[in-house]
C-alpha cells in the first residue's frame, strides 16, 4: 500500500488529504485543516501550518511519526513565486519520502482536469488564472493582493471599505452595504485606517459575502462593485481562452455566487471540475516537482 498526502495552502486556510492506493484503487485514511499559509504571514509561519495540517491528516489515518517517510507528499502553495518563498520551501528538510511542490493553481488545474489540458480560475481569498494547453503552462495574474487579485474575496472587501469611506464623505450616496461596513467600526474613519494598517486580504475578504448578499438583493454599490469584479474576471478568462484553452472552471469560495455575474459568453464556456485542489495535490505527489512553472 503506498501512501500520498496532499497538501493545499491558500490564503484563509490550509487543508491536507492522506490516500491508500493499491492495485484495487485508492481511499482516503485521513485529513486535516489549519489557517492560512500563504507568503504575506512569512515562510516560517507558513511551515508551521504545513507541519500542523499535515500531522492532523496522519494522526486522522491512526498513524504516526514512524509512518511519515513512507509518505510521498505534494504541496501547493499560494504566493510560492515570492522572492525566497520557492527556496525556503526546498531547503526544509520535510519527513517525508519526498515532497514536490506547485502553485495553488497548479494544483487546482490538476484536479480539475485529472491532469490534462485546460484552464482554472481560482476566485477565493485571492484569485489566478492557470492553464496547461498541449505542453505549454500559462500563469495569468496572481500576484498577490493589493496589486493583482481581480474578482476576489479581498478585492470585494477593500472596494465595499472604501466606497464606506466615499459615503462617509459625502462624495457618493450611501446605501444599505455602505452603511453596514460603517457600522462595522463604528461609524469611524479613524478606526477604518487603523484596521486597514494592520489587515490581511483574508481580513478583507470577510466582507466578501456581505457584498455578494447584498448585490443580489439590488443594494446599488454593491451591484455595481460585483459587476466590476466580475468584469476583470471575464477579462481574466478571455485571456486563457485566447492562449488556446477550450474550456475553464472557475473554483474557489467566491466561484459559485460570482459565476452569475459572468458574461454570458464566458459562461458557455465554464464547465465542472472533476475534482478539487487536494485530488490535483495528490497527483502532484506521484509526479516530478515544477518549480519553474509556478
Amino acid at each position: 500500500m503506498k501512501l500520498y498526502l496532499g497538501i493545499d495552502g491558500g490564503g484563509s486556510h490550509t487543508r491536507a488529504r492522506l490516500v491508500a492506493e493499491d492495485g484495487a484503487g485508492s481511499t482516503v485514511l485521513g485529513s486535516g485543516e489549519a489557517g492560512p499559509a500563504n507568503t504575506p504571514d512569512g515562510l516560517p509561519q507558513a511551515l508551521l501550518v504545513i507541519e500542523d495540517v499535515c500531522r492532523k491528516a496522519v494522526a486522522d489515518a491512526g498513524l504516526g511519526e514512524a509512518d511519515l517517510p513512507r509518505i510521498k507528499a505534494g504541496l501547493g502553495i499560494a504566493g510560492l513565486n515570492r522572492r525566497g518563498f520557492l527556496d525556503g520551501l526546498k531547503a526544509h528538510p520535510f519527513p517525508f519520502e519526498w515532497t514536490r511542490l506547485a502553485s495553488d493553481a497548479s494544483i487546482a488545474q490538476l484536479g480539475a482536469f485529472g491532469g490534462g489540458d485546460g484552464a482554472i480560475v481560482i476566485v477565493g481569498t485571492g484569485s489566478v488564472g492557470f492553464a496547461r494547453v498541449q505542453g505549454e503552462v500559462i500563469t495569468i495574474g496572481g500576484y498577490g493582493f493589493p496589486v493583482s487579485d481581480e474578482g476576489s474575496g479581498a478585492e470585494l472587501g477593500l472596494r465595499a471599505v472604501r466606497r464606506a469611506l466615499w459615503a462617509r464623505d459625502g462624495r457618493i450616496q450611501h446605501s444599505g452595504l455602505t452603511e453596514q461596513v460603517l457600522d462595522r467600526f463604528h461609524g469611524s474613519a479613524g478606526e477604518i485606517v487603523d484596521w486597514t494598517s494592520r489587515a490581511r486580504p483574508k481580513d478583507y475578504a470577510t466582507f466578501a459575502p456581505l457584498v455578494m448578499d447584498l448585490a443580489e438583493q439590488g443594494d446599488p454599490i454593491a451591484e455595481q462593485i460585483v459587476q466590476e469584479s466580475a468584469l476583470r474576471l471575464d477579462r481574466l478568462i478571455h485571456a486563457l481562452i485566447d492562449r488556446g484553452a477550450e474550456q475553464c472552471c472557475l473554483m474557489g469560495g467566491v466561484a459559485e455566487r460570482i459565476s452569475p455575474w459572468l458574461a454570458v459568453s464566458i459562461r458557455e464556456r465554464l464547465r465542472d471540475p472533476q475534482g478539487d485542489a487536494l485530488d490535483g495535490a495528490i497527483l502532484l505527489a506521484h509526479g516530478p516537482s515544477e518549480p519553474e512553472r509556478i
